[in-house]
């Protein structure tokens, strides 16, 4: 028996048409209520929604009412009690950021996808980069640098020429943007349990801001990035299209 579900939708014209059919179609239960989310939207909403049914344990299922959509299903009406129930689980931990800034001040945020540094100026970026409290390149120049889950792979890691990493590789991809100086440095697969901190050199010369899914920091000088093995979303995709076919099927496109 299919769960009581709760539809939510992005602000988009087409999210906002599909919640109204949806609704009136399979009832919109209250979130208390639901035992499984329908997000109606494109991939950047399906991060909100995770992030706000943070700590409720309770599956998210997307349909695609956005662009890209890598996280989401295909988009139709019909048998939606039986596309859930047959729907397969992935289960993926965010990666939680602690940025320290010029002020002193800290800053803590959670990344499900990846946490991001990029230069605020028009000079590059100088980083230092510690791996589990050692030191492991004394000077990256560079537009930026990230570190990506492997759910997170094909986005800005993959558009930084970062790997894409299996869903359960239990690895994450440190990746340079635009390094100049290693020129060629390709970045690192570092285990899922590392913790990466990167001290930013100069900043008063050079200002940095530390970015974990569309959550922005200005001005940091150490950013400490580790996963959150105690914070998990379930998120379910219809059978034979889950996360592992996806971004299998992603790098022979």
């Amino acid at each position: 028996m299919t769960p009581a579900i709760h539809f939510t939708a992005s602000h988009a014209d087409l999210a906002q048409e599909a919640l109204k059919r949806l609704s009136h179609r399979y009832g919109n239960a209250p979130l208390a209520e639901a035992g499984v989310v329908v997000a109606l939207g494109g991939d950047g909403f399906m991060l909100q929604t995770l992030h706000a049914m943070q700590g409720r344990d309770m599956p998210v299922y997307g349909m695609n009412r956005g662009t890209v959509g890598f996280l989401m299903n295909s988009y139709s009406e019909e048998i939606l009690h039986d596309r859930l129930n047959a729907a397969e689980e992935t289960v993926i931990n965010p990666l939680r950021m602690i940025a320290t800034c010029a002020d002193g001040s800290l800053h803590e945020a959670l990344a499900i996808n990846e946490v991001s540094l990029l230069r605020e100026g028009p000079q590059a970026a100088k980083l230092r980069i510690h791996i589990d409290g050692r030191t492991r390149m004394e000077e990256l120049v560079c537009d930026g640098a990230l570190v990506a889950t492997p759910a997170g792979s094909t986005a800005y890691n993959y558009s930084a020429h970062g790997p894409i990493l299996p869903i359960g590789s239990e690895v994450l991809a440190l990746t340079a943007i635009a390094p100049f100086r290693p020129r060629r440095w390709r970045g690192a697969l570092l285990p899922k349990a590392a913790e990466v901190e990167f001290e930013v050199l100069n900043p008063e010369r050079r200002p940095v801001m530390a970015d974990a899914d569309s959550r922005s920091v200005r001005h940091v000088t150490r950013v400490r990035i580790k996963s959150a093995a105690d914070i998990r979303h379930r998120l379910l995709f219809d059978r034979g299209h889950g996360l592992d076919e996806r971004l299998l099927r992603e790098q022979f496109v």
